[in-house]
């Protein structure tokens, strides 16, 4: 399912080929909601846009033209509202990957205030659903400031407000050495953060999941990226962009269905002997007595404890303004500032960057 078919659009009154994906990503490697909407739509309504490869550094077309599903990722989604009747007409279909953290006290983001923010998830929820707006906390930082039970506080704090509104609460453990950039970025900042130990990670785990039962939220806990096991806690390993999910909001859609072989199958009636019929085990239930088994597969691109299945991404690296301290997708804040001046400048581009 990696393999995206190809077609010819025309780029400068000149035919190109360009990737046609089913499946979208915007993306990991920015936050397309909060800066780079109009951008997206435009993009969206022209039939393409252009991406360049952070690894070589080679220009590529990305074609809408086939494209049944997005997956959005965002801190601050608000500016997708006024889009999400336009997907509809489309007959696209779209859920939020929604990083709603609270480091407002320690300044470790440059986002609206949390209040606003879970306003705008809240909005998002009753729009899309529930089950289409998916809570993330990420990353769960440590430093000489944050605590253990500063975290479980923050989350709390939150999850109350959020319950009702989201199925799902993924998070992860800030994985700092893996990472050279975050690293980087916060010993240039001055955050004196502190590496997760596996003890400190089963505490965390042990006291999310005692109070998740105990609020009664009852959300579905889930981890990104991480090696460690704590199923024991009701915590699974998450697939962010999770055909599962897909196939929930978008059964109906026979395209998309075949693409990600999918069957749909109306339940058996129940025997004389059964209160409700049999189902085979791992069947996902959908609405009008439907029933489908998980054909979710994993996208051997991404990094091994990666669950996600294969989608396009169409974001850019150095090119998000939140400055998060802990940014994994900036070089540097000035690298960041410098492209959004550009894109600011140049709307219409092909590319976010405006180049």
């Amino acid at each position: 399912m990696a393999s995206w078919e190809h077609t010819d659009i025309i780029v400068d009154g000149q035919p190109v080929k360009a990737q046609a994906p089913i499946i979208v990503s915007a993306s990991r490697s920015t936050d397309i909601p909060a800066f780079y909407a109009d951008w997206f739509f435009d993009r969206l309504k022209k039939g393409y846009s252009a991406w360049t490869n952070p690894f070589n550094g080679v220009k590529s077309y990305v074609s809408y033209d086939k494209t049944r599903f997005i997956v959005f990722w965002s801190k601050n989604p608000r500016p997708l509202l006024p889009y999400l009747d336009y997907l509809k007409e489309r007959n696209i279909r779209c859920y939020i990957q929604y990083t709603l953290n609270d480091y407002e006290k320690e300044g470790l983001e440059k986002v609206p205030s949390l209040l606003n923010r879970i306003e705008t998830f809240k909005m998002l929820s009753n729009k899309l659903g529930a089950d289409a707006v998916v809570w993330r906390f990420d990353p769960m930082i440590l430093t000489d400031d944050i605590t253990i039970d500063d975290l479980i506080s923050k989350v709390e704090k939150i999850g109350d407000q959020l319950k009702g509104y989201t199925e799902k609460l993924v998070f992860s453990y800030a994985d700092i050495k893996l990472y050279k950039k975050v690293k980087l970025n916060l010993e240039k900042n001055g955050i004196p953060y502190h590496e997760w130990e596996t003890a400190q990670m089963e505490k965390f785990a042990m006291k999310l999941s005692k109070m998740n039962s105990e609020r009664n939220w009852n959300f579905q806990l889930a981890t990104c990226g991480e090696q460690i096991d704590i199923d024991r806690y009701g915590i699974a390993h998450n697939r962010c962009i999770d055909g599962d999910l897909i196939t929930r909001l978008a059964w109906d859609d026979k395209v998309l269905m075949d693409f990600m072989k999918v069957k749909i199958q109306q339940m058996p009636a129940p025997s004389l002997f059964e209160d409700s019929p049999s189902l085979p085990d791992g069947a996902i239930i959908l609405p009008h007595n439907q029933f489908f088994l998980s054909a979710h597969k994993k996208d051997p691109g991404q990094r091994a404890l990666c669950g996600c299945m294969a989608a396009k991404d169409i974001g850019e690296y150095n090119t998000c303004p939140h400055l998060c301290e802990y940014c994994y997708a900036n070089t540097t804040k000035h690298l960041a500032l410098e492209n959004w001046k550009r894109h600011q400048q140049n709307k219409n581009a092909d590319t976010i960057t405006g180049k």
